[in-house]
């Protein structure tokens, strides 16, 4: 059991968000239950078809996607996705993105009205669409939601102190590092573009050490706030390494993509990492190490 901005969660390991579908579609292979939570794919306020194909390849060492944030919109999901979610088992924090603040305004008020939703993650680095302010879409997402739901700034790299700075200053309660990097791949043989929109987003182990160099950057200069560290982790000792940079849970991405059954495993392996410490015993070690 750990304790997450304030929320108590089962497991420091959660599903990042988009990764476990729907819910069905790990449901398989998954005890969805066994997450600390799931964060859904990032959902806007109308339906969305998404990017054209082709939207995800391979690449060394992780995937590039233009998935064009895909989804049915904010009613469909309250009615049918979030149900299912909840049968499973699992625990639901829900990832937002809007184009414009009321938009924000409007799925936060909305979700206010909704029970079984732990918390809300604010897509602030989608690496294909733009965003307005993101200090101006944590305000209004958090003035809009539900006391004792905590929000989340999900984060790139650019500028990633300051911009946790200035969201943790406008209400958010953690932040999530990071997203995927903006990335393109390119057909060789005809020449052309390797995604149906570009650039697209670079995850999996090759931005493991950028990820890590975030969180480590944000505890750093903000040891209070509560980090979701994400980007590459496939073992529990890439899990374990991102709570010594100063994460209090971690997000599993790419390792469902390869594993769906990756989840269970990592926590493990990092349990017996832990050996009997909590997440507080060991969360930014590392900094200690580097300062001595």
């Amino acid at each position: 059991m750990i304790t997450l901005a304030g929320v108590p969660l089962t497991s420091p390991v959660l599903a990042a968000s988009g990764c476990a579908g729907a819910g069905p579609e790990l449901e398989p292979y998954s005890d969805l239950s066994a997450f600390g939570a799931v964060v859904c794919r990032s959902i806007t306020a109308e339906p969305r078809a998404g990017a054209p194909l082709p939207r995800l390849v391979e690449s060394v060492g992780g995937l590039v996607n233009a998935l064009g944030l895909p989804g049915p919109g904010l009613e469909r999901f309250l009615a049918d996705e979030l149900p299912r979610l909840r049968a499973a088992g699992a625990t639901v924090i829900v990832s937002v993105w809007a184009d414009d603040l009321g938009d924000y305004a409007r799925i936060a008020q909305r979700l206010r009205q909704t029970d079984g939703i732990v918390g809300v993650e604010v897509n602030l680095s989608h690496p294909s669409l733009g965003t307005v302010d993101p200090a101006a879409v944590v305000h209004q997402v958090r003035r809009n939601s539900a006391a004792g739901v905590p929000v989340f700034a999900k984060l790139g790299i650019e500028d990633v102190v300051a911009r946790a700075r200035s969201c943790a200053g406008a209400g958010a309660d953690g932040v999530s590092l990071i997203n995927a990097i903006p990335a393109v791949s390119i057909h060789s043989d005809p020449p052309g573009p390797g995604l149906g929109t570009m650039p697209g987003g670079l995850s999996g182990p090759a931005i493991r050490p950028i990820a890590l160099r975030a969180v480590w950057a944000v505890h750093a200069a903000l040891p209070e706030l509560p980090i979701i560290g994400s980007g590459g982790i496939m073992t529990g000792t890439d899990a374990f390494e991102f709570l010594l940079a100063g994460a209090s849970a971690v997000a599993l991405g790419t390792a469902l993509l390869n594993d769906p059954r990756a989840g269970q495993r990592i926590a493990a392996e990092l349990e017996e990492l832990l050996a009997g410490r909590t997440i507080d015993d060991v969360r930014g070690q590392a900094h200690e190490r580097t300062s001595s």
